[in-house]
């Protein structure tokens, strides 16, 4: 068994990266991406990063609490809602298809999604973990 505060920063490496969520954004700048881009794709992707972000600074913010792990499972909940939906609507406008649309922002696609499929993929591994080997609230005090 891990000790609790194992678990507890596991938890702070991997949401780190979802605190910069706000990359999305970029999908709305003018100029960034084409402008193509259907409105339809690029606003909910850009919105649901900054609400991803946002969830994840304020989880960990919490960490070790209990509102903090409530937190945890919201964010990683929406945060891989957002993602598998931005995947599904960029398979209905065929983004794969039309090359140039992403323009600039290419980047979020190849390199920033896996790496958040991954963290998300790790943070529920550790959330079920945790709950597994919850410690009693004795002795998280006395630690």
């Amino acid at each position: 068994m891990l000790p609790a505060r194992t678990l507890i920063h596991n938890r702070h490496q991997r949401q780190l990266p979802h605190g910069f969520r706000f990359l999305g954004l970029a999908l709305v700048v003018p100029g960034v991406v084409s402008p193509e881009l259907p409105t339809t794709f690029a606003q909910p992707v850009a919105y649901g990063d900054l609400l991803s972000a946002i969830l994840a600074l304020l989880a960990l913010a919490t960490l070790g609490t209990r509102t903090g792990t409530v937190l945890t499972w919201v964010f990683n909940t929406f945060g891989t809602a957002d993602v598998l939906f931005a995947f599904y609507q960029g398979g209905r406008i065929s983004l794969p298809d039309t090359q140039g649309l992403l323009g600039a922002g290419y980047f979020i696609l190849t390199a920033y999604v896996p790496l958040l499929l991954i963290t998300h993929g790790l943070a529920f591994r550790i959330l079920l973990r945790a709950k597994a080997v919850a410690p009693s609230l004795s002795k998280v005090r006395t630690a």
